[in-house]
């Protein structure tokens, strides 16, 4: 369950990099950061669908 955290993660960390990139005008890095956040975003959604939410113990 820790592989939902860890797409958690990325996808936030995604969204950040967008909020800056737009920022800066940096398109390269806002492509990236869009391409990024769609993919590990919808890692994050169906894993938690599929598998449901960490509980922390097992």
């Amino acid at each position: 369950m820790g592989l939902v955290i860890i797409f958690a993660l990325v996808s936030l960390l995604a969204l950040y990099g967008i909020v800056r990139s737009l920022r800066e005008k940096n398109i390269l890095a806002l492509l990236f950061g869009l391409g990024t956040a769609a993919v590990f975003g919808w890692f994050t959604i169906m894993t938690v669908l599929h598998h449901g939410f960490p509980t922390g113990t097992h």
